[in-house]
């Protein structure tokens, strides 16, 4: 690391501190290892462009939230990576809502990712965006359960939804989504109504 020529660039720009360079330089050549004040998990990296679908073909008010998930199942038939979903907002004009996101296997009832976090509305009936921390890798044929608890007011909600939607990349990759009511406690989320209308993706 020290030969690279890598070295000569971001360790001399001034971008990091001295000691910042030390430890990054000490990183890569001892064990144990100081700690440093970066992710040092490779990141993964997405090739592509960010794609989405929304699964519903209009948009009601009103959806109620009292703690349970809203969840949908869903199959692809490629290898794809789920970067968040679309959420809709409140009918009562511009709100916060806090919300846990989950991509569930569904056979194996295990979770795969998960986020806590929150949007900000307008009150319009668009979709917000919630995002994975990181990447969720969803393999073709498999089923998982996209699940989004949300705390807040009541919402817009989606309606004539659709069971199967295949969406074609510039490049011509067809990815087709077939989507399934989740049995159990779901909010009253189905293939034909409710939340989480979006699923924003990488191919």
């Amino acid at each position: 690391f020290f030969f690279s020529p890598h070295a000569t660039g971001p360790a001399q720009s001034g971008i990091m501190s001295d000691r910042e360079v030390v430890n990054l330089f000490l990183h890569f050549t001892v064990n144990p290892k100081p700690r440093v004040e970066y992710i040092d998990r490779p990141r993964c990296c997405l090739r592509g462009k960010e794609c989405s679908i929304n699964r519903f073909q209009q948009v009601e008010s009103r959806w109620g939230y009292s703690g349970t998930s809203d969840r949908i199942r869903f199959t692809v038939n490629r290898r794809i990576s789920i970067v968040g979903f679309g959420l809709y907002g409140s009918i009562h004009g511009p709100t916060d809502y806090q919300v846990n996101i989950q991509i569930i296997e569904s056979d194996k009832n295990q979770a795969l990712g998960q986020n806590d976090s929150g949007f900000s509305c307008d009150g319009s009936p668009n979709t917000f965006r919630v995002m994975f921390k990181e990447p969720i890798e969803i393999m073709p044929n498999v089923s998982y359960t996209a699940c989004a608890t949300v705390k807040g007011p009541d919402s817009h909600y989606g309606t004539k939804g659709l069971k199967k939607i295949i969406h074609e990349s510039p490049t011509g990759a067809k990815t087709c989504f077939l989507f399934f009511s989740s049995p159990g406690n779901n909010n009253g989320t189905s293939v034909e109504d409710g939340q989480i209308p979006e699923i924003i993706f990488h191919t």
